[in-house]
């Protein structure tokens, strides 16, 4: 066996802990009581690295250390959910940093890389906490540092980082009295072992089924845990919200500070995170729309995340109360509910990634029915059930379904684009009523512009322009504003077009019958032809 990691090794590495954080997600999420009892540690650290393992399993196979890294710290970054999910992303960025320049990893620059690693951790986290993930990295780094120099093989080395990690691990009882009232040890940290559980098999060549894989043995600490009785503790600050804010100017050390010392004053569990042209908060608040306005004074914001944990919290207790003589207690009704229209599968993880319940394929040609709408509001269950058609055809069938439904408040939002549906969620503010929300989230959808490109099945003419079959055409809110042979060209014209001096940001959705690469080519010429305008390419 090798004495280093090299980048194919590395990459193996980072997949297969991944891989082994997916087969235990649940066991990790069963553990969660800090800081709050909702239960979802292992599923946020899970889509935090997600991004990541796409983005670095697709480079070539002679990619090195450092392309892999970038990718690794970029795709953390944007997909870090929760606490745990940001801190873990911290955690890879630093190691990412550590290893800038190398070809192969030895003991020595893993151990140099680890301590970066946890360096990045601690800073980002407003009020570091002892008893979590932060203490077992830091611990298993420690130790790292003091073997490095001995003479044992990579293999031993690593083993060595684990066993202690593992050590932490059960000692974050002991210094987090929360865990040890609720007989668990932090779930974080055990995350964190699982996913290197998984790498250090990786380095050893170990074809381990990731369904096989075990957690800690000391998941619980006493035989009588009471997470039941915790889970009924009052969450002081109700809603977690996180974003990205995409800069628009230079976020300096001062503004970071003025940043964090806003969030404290309205919630805690402040994670805030700057890298390159982007800032990524995490904050556990009451007032998400403050953290939401004093955002937007840095940028526009992005992967918006509000969770009500209140909600979450009750709805797990009811599942876990336990089953005795008297009948089981129905889950509570959710308060509100999304149900979106779509057709491909990153529009809709983009909908998922906004808390969007339930997606109804379907769309241009392919239009759900009114009964289609019926069994999504009933498979619901809210009280209050947001519909976003996302197509003209569409709109009528769903309004159909509103008229339908007994006992429950169903808002249609009169999206006719996946784009207004877009941003109407993003008009979503978890702290209006039906109503309220109904008119911010029309009004959010209306104000935004929606062009596609598709191509002409017959000869015509239309808005004073010749269309010859096969030619694309550019159309922009049902008005017909380009037509070309060359697609590209034909995108661009459309842009164009439709912008103005108003213009800021710019969303290029590119699906099966184009790639990455043809995007990249249209953002690009856009970005000459608009230099003001922030242009991004999605996987739709």
């Amino acid at each position: 066996m090798q004495d280093y990691i090299d980048s194919g090794i590395f990459r193996k590495m980072f997949i297969t802990g991944a891989g082994y954080l997916e087969a235990k997600k649940e066991d990790i999420n069963n553990l969660n009581v800090f800081p709050v009892p909702d239960g979802d540690t292992g599923t946020n650290m899970l889509l935090t690295l997600s991004q990541a393992v796409k983005d670095i399993s697709s480079l070539p196979e002679d990619a090195g250390l450092d392309e892999m890294g970038n990718r690794i710290s970029s795709g953390t970054l944007r997909g870090a959910r929760g606490n745990s999910g940001v801190i873990l992303s911290q955690l890879c960025r630093g190691f990412c940093k550590g290893i800038e320049g190398l070809q192969t990893i030895d003991k020595y620059n893993a151990a140099v890389a680890m301590s970066k690693s946890v360096q990045a951790a601690y800073k980002a986290v407003m009020q570091p906490q002892e008893g979590t993930i932060l203490t077992v990295a830091r611990e298993a780094s420690e130790k790292a540092a003091d073997i490095c120099r001995t003479d044992i093989s990579m293999e031993e080395f690593l083993l060595e980082i684990l066993k202690e990690a593992e050590a932490s691990l059960a000692r974050t009882p002991e210094l987090l009295p929360v865990l040890k009232e609720a007989g668990v040890i932090d779930s974080g940290g055990q995350g964190l072992i699982v996913f290197l559980k998984g790498a250090i098999d990786a380095f050893r060549g170990r074809e381990i089924h990731h369904s096989t894989v075990e957690v800690s043995d000391f998941t619980h600490v006493n035989k009588e845990p009471a997470a039941y009785e915790l889970c009924n503790e009052e969450i002081k600050f109700g809603y977690c919200t996180e974003f990205i804010i995409e800069l628009d100017h230079h976020f300096s050390p001062e503004d970071e500070q003025d940043l964090k010392e806003f969030l404290a004053s309205i919630g805690d569990s402040i994670v805030c995170v700057s890298m390159d042209d982007v800032v990524k908060v995490h904050v556990h608040t009451n007032h998400p729309g403050q953290a939401i306005e004093k955002a937007l004074s840095y940028g526009p914001l992005s992967n918006m995340k509000i969770d009500n944990m209140r909600k979450e919290h009750h709805q797990k207790v009811i599942r876990e109360q336990p089953d005795e003589t008297s009948p089981a207690i129905p889950a509570a009704r959710r308060e509100n509910a999304f149900i979106a229209v779509c057709s491909g599968e990153g529009i809709a993880e983009i909908f998922r990634s906004m808390s969007v319940d339930i997606i109804i394929e379907g769309g241009q040609t392919m239009n759900p029915s009114t009964q289609d709408f019926l069994r999504a509001v009933e498979e619901a269950d809210a009280v209050n059930t947001f519909i976003l058609p996302n197509n003209g055809n569409v709109l009528l069938a769903a309004q159909q379904a509103k008229r339908l439904c007994e006992g429950k408040n169903v808002c249609v939002i009169p999206t006719k684009t996946i784009c207004q549906g877009i941003n109407a969620m993003i008009g979503y503010v978890p702290s209006l009523d039906a109503e309220g929300n109904a008119e911010s989230m029309t009004a959010y959808a209306e104000d935004i512009k929606t062009g596609e490109v598709t191509y002409a099945v017959r000869d015509s003419h239309m808005n004073n322009l010749d269309i010859k079959e096969g030619e694309f055409m550019g159309i922009a809110d049902g008005t017909l504003m380009a037509v070309g042979p060359d697609r590209v060209e034909t995108a661009v014209n459309l842009v164009e077009r439709m912008s103005d001096d108003e213009t800021e940001v710019i969303t290029l959705y590119y699906g099966s019958d184009s790639d990455e690469e043809e995007a990249n080519k249209v953002a690009g010429r856009i970005s000459e032809l608009l230099p003001d305008a922030e242009v991004e390419t999605v996987y739709g």
